[in-house]
């Protein structure tokens, strides 16, 4: 373990510390940013009320929109000379949201990695190969730092330039790497096109996050490049990644950082808390942050918590994987269904690779999905171009019926060859909404 006396603290020795850093935030925020004083009045409270953790939910919630309401700087706690790094959204739907760091806030992040990193398996002697975007993202310099921090020699390649990736795998032999798992698979299937088995890589250990992936995604990941693949979750608006991380030991939940970040579980609805182990919007408050902290901030995230002590021996709060989004929820004909279920349902199914396109379309006045999905080599190999065939036909039938029946959504099934679909070199689009007269990416 990278902390032991923070990962195998118990409940109480944890919820001790939560609730005085907890209050330091909230005097924080009421002193120095403008946005929380007004919502201070609003409820009729100040930092006084917080007496225990349960008071948490006294407190204003945060959203996205509030970061952008009050862009690029207002909901600083501190002054611009005491701001050593911004990072930001890609704002490609509007103006970015903005966050900062002081000096303290970014060791403290890189600390906070280093702990996930170790978590994942990593080690000090380990060649690290960090195939996040570098840039405004907060994924490569996040795991940049952190990896540094854990001791390990740090490969700063960023996302792209796929055969360069290839040849300083080959030639450095990192022991771990990070990536979003769809530009990872790229790189797996330009080593297949070049006649390399990714299984005799020297990678033992992937860092994969930043986008939904399903454990049938996970699977071929581990099975691709035999290596023990673990999600990490993170977000800007609270820090960066890092914030929870699963063990290698058990691959069970994702261990969340305690000592820095207050989570809840609320019903999205009624924004009441439901009972550990049941599904809801995850909500976090930041301990920690001096630049940029950040109280019940609304994630969008759904996903269920549990404070059973872990078989790797770590007493920290973990976390469900990603269930999905409220925000990216496909409702289709009164039916919800999230992505990451069309994905965990196709992944299962032979004669396609992890790359697709859900398309949100107008049939008329009614709301329809097509899916479109790639072939896999072999099954490209035996049809050729002949994309009639009548092994394609059957495998588009068998596709939709497997929806309909899992997903309870009829879909029209839109087959491509290999390389049919975009590639990205970091956050892949898996949902194009064609229903406005100007397609947005989601």
């Amino acid at each position: 373990m990278y902390n032991p006396e923070i990962e195998t603290a118990t409940h109480s020795e944890m919820e001790s510390l939560q609730l005085t850093r907890l209050q330091q935030t909230v005097k924080r925020v009421f002193e120095n940013v403008p946005f929380y004083q007004e919502k201070f009045k609003e409820l009729g409270i100040t930092p006084e009320d917080i007496k225990s953790l349960e008071d948490v939910n006294k407190l204003p919630f945060t959203k996205k929109k509030d970061l952008r309401d009050n862009y690029p700087f207002g909901l600083f706690a501190v002054p611009m000379e005491e701001v050593t790094r911004i990072h930001g959204s890609s704002g490609t739907s509007g103006k970015p949201t903005v966050v900062g760091y002081t000096a303290n806030d970014t060791k403290t992040w890189a600390k906070i990695v280093a702990r996930a990193l170790v978590t994942a398996g990593g080690r000090s002697s380990d060649i690290f190969h960090n195939a996040y975007g570098y840039g405004l993202f907060t994924g490569g310099l996040g795991l940049h730092y952190g990896a540094e921090e854990m001791g390990a020699a740090t490969v700063p390649i960023s996302g792209g330039n796929t055969e360069r990736q290839i040849t300083l795998i080959n030639d450095f032999k990192p022991r771990g790497i990070s990536g979003t798992p769809s530009y990872i698979l790229n790189i797996v299937e330009k080593m297949e096109q070049m006649g390399m088995d990714p299984r005799e890589t020297s990678i033992e250990y992937g860092i994969f996050g930043a986008e939904p992936w399903s454990e049938e995604m996970r699977a071929t990941l581990e099975s691709k490049l035999n290596l023990k693949a673990v999600d990490i979750y993170g977000l800007s608006e609270l820090m960066g990644p890092g914030i929870a991380i699963e063990c290698h030991e058990a691959q069970d939940g994702l261990h969340i950082a305690d000592d820095h970040f207050l989570v809840e579980v609320l019903d999205p609805e009624t924004l009441e808390p439901v009972e550990d182990g049941q599904d809801g919007e995850l909500v976090f408050t930041s301990l920690t942050k001096e630049a940029l902290p950040v109280l019940r901030y609304r994630t969008g995230d759904i996903a269920s918590i549990t404070r059973e002590k872990c078989k790797c021996g770590r007493t920290t709060t973990r976390m469900s994987r990603i269930k999905g989004r409220t925000d990216d929820m496909i409702i289709i004909r009164g039916v919800n269904v999230f992505p990451s279920e069309i994905e965990h349902e196709l992944l299962k199914i032979e004669g396609v690779i992890p790359n697709y396109q859900i398309h949100l379309i107008k049939k008329g006045s009614l709301d329809s999905v097509e899916l479109h999905v790639e072939l896999d080599p072999k099954l490209h190999h035996e049809v050729g171009q002949d994309l009639s065939d009548k092994k394609i036909v059957q495998l588009k039938r068998f596709i939709q019926h497997q929806m309909k029946s899992a997903c309870l959504v009829t879909m029209d099934v839109i087959v491509h060859g290999l390389g049919g679909l975009p590639r990205s070199d970091g956050k892949a689009t898996r949902i194009v909404d064609k229903r406005k007269s100007d397609p947005v990416n989601v």
